[in-house]
């Protein structure tokens, strides 16, 4: 007789972390709640020993390392956690992927606040129509420099978490300050 393994809440937690990602990138701007708090359950769902990744932060490092994936220059990373951005200038050395492989632009998580302060409008796929959302915490600069990296298909994802919220903002999103 076959016997089905049993999940551990660790699994449990990266699978609904992983859920709720993919559903924040097919509807960009709109909040989901993750598992947990922190951009450790992002690493548990996304990282494992085919990851190469970018990190800002050092209290993070012991959890991808427990993944298996290997630490590496920004320019290189499939993922990259910048933790609380105060500039853009990194923005500037992430992977776009190329016109033959898009997909290898990386997936950028940063950490703001969700519901307050300035507007932003977000139109494109996934969006019904338009969205206005507020975030607070990120440079200003940081929606035109996105701008001038992206050329879709070519450019990156992107992921601000506030504590268990999270919203995705995918490369194909037009985003105008309002």
């Amino acid at each position: 007789m076959l016997s089905t393994p049993t999940r551990s809440d660790e699994e449990i937690a990266a699978n609904a972390a992983f859920d709720a990602l993919l559903w924040a990138l097919s509807r960009p701007g709109q909040v989901r709640e993750l598992p947990a708090p922190g951009e450790g359950t992002l690493i548990a769902a996304l990282l494992d020993r085919e990851c190469a990744v970018f990190c800002e932060d050092p209290l993070l490092i012991p959890a991808i390392m427990q993944t298996g994936a290997s630490i590496c220059d920004i320019a290189l990373a499939d993922h990259v956690f910048l933790g609380k951005l105060s500039t853009t200038k990194k923005l500037q050395d992430v992977r776009l992927g190329s016109d033959l492989y898009p997909d290898d632009g990386a997936t950028v998580v940063v950490r703001a606040s969700i519901g307050s302060g300035p507007a932003l409008r977000l139109t494109g796929p996934g969006v019904n129509g338009q969205l206005d959302v507020q975030i607070d915490g990120l440079p200003d600069d940081l929606w035109e420099t996105r701008k001038q990296l992206l050329r879709y298909p070519m450019g990156f994802d992107l992921f601000i978490i506030d504590s268990a919220r999270i919203i995705g903002l995918p490369r194909s999103t037009e985003i105008e300050v309002l």
